[in-house]
């Protein structure tokens, strides 16, 4: 086993066996009502504003680690620095149907299950299912390439550790998933809006092969120690739910995805079944 590889496991036992105090805190402040900030225009995705990405660990002290941190997210997914290692095992899900409602949180649409939704399973740790958002463009890169639009599916433990799912779309067919919020996305406000039931288990993956890595929220506090599972396929979805995503997003611009980080010598590990061969 390789030192990065090592290191990897050492932290995520870390972060699953931990009671440090100032972390529980940072996660209940960032999940508690499935907002990363409490004050929506407090931050902005457009450089010089001075509360574009480059400022935000400068607005609040609690903020600094969005400058001055080691793990942070997304970060360009190159090919050379994977290393591909089947003992990670399949993404385990136990997703099931609860009420959801919809939001606009003015720097995304979030979707949150009000209910038992399900959870997935992370090297013995169970991750219950909290919310999903959208950014467009992707905030990961696959590569050098930045695609369409990307999802992220919240997950926290019981220790509010958190795990998030990447899902990344290219321009194409519309997503089944997106379909069926279509018409709440297209008009929902501030105010949170009862969907009914959803059941999490309509989203589709398209692939069991996923990259790993230990990360950080995307948006202030940008809180690290979050574990990062993208889904390798790229999916596709259609340029009117792309648009309406940008249009309900009322922060003044089109984008709300963050610049990539460094990786400063985090391991990425790819997890691809032995007996799936292929590039998907």
């Amino acid at each position: 086993m390789t030192k990065s590889i090592f290191f990897f496991f050492f932290f995520l036992a870390s972060l699953i066996f931990s009671s440090h105090h100032s972390f529980f805190t940072i996660c209940s402040a960032a999940l508690e009502d499935s907002d990363e900030v409490g004050d929506e225009i407090a931050f902005t995705y457009l450089e010089g504003t001075g509360k574009g990405p480059k400022k935000w660990g400068q607005i609040y002290p609690q903020w600094k680690v969005c400058d001055n941190g080691k793990m942070q997210s997304p970060i360009d997914l190159l090919a050379q620095r994977v290393q591909v290692f089947p003992k990670l095992g399949k993404l385990k899900r136990e997703y099931k149907r609860a009420p959801a409602i919809v939001k606009n949180r003015g720097h995304d649409i979030t979707m949150r299950w009000n209910g038992d939704a399900g959870k997935i399973k992370i090297n013995g740790t169970d991750y219950r299912l909290l919310q999903c958002h959208w950014h467009s463009p992707s905030e990961h890169k696959f590569n050098g390439s930045r695609y369409a639009l990307e999802f992220h599916i919240v997950h926290v433990s019981s220790t509010r550790k958190i795990a998030v799912i990447g899902i990344v779309y290219k321009y194409g067919r519309p997503d089944p998933f997106l379909s069926k919020l279509f018409h709440h996305i297209k008009s929902v406000g501030k105010e949170e809006v009862d969907i009914g039931i959803i059941n999490p288990g309509d989203i589709k993956f398209g692939s069991r092969k996923y990259y790993r890595y230990i990360g950080s929220l995307t948006v202030p506090p940008c809180t690290e120690g979050v574990i990062w599972t993208i889904v390798k396929k790229v999916r596709t979805v259609s340029r009117e739910q792309v648009h309406a995503l940008r249009e309900a997003v009322h922060d003044g611009y089109e984008a709300n995805a963050r610049p990539t980080q460094e990786l400063d010598g985090r391991p990425v590990l790819l997890y691809t079944p032995r007996n799936i061969g292929g590039s998907a």
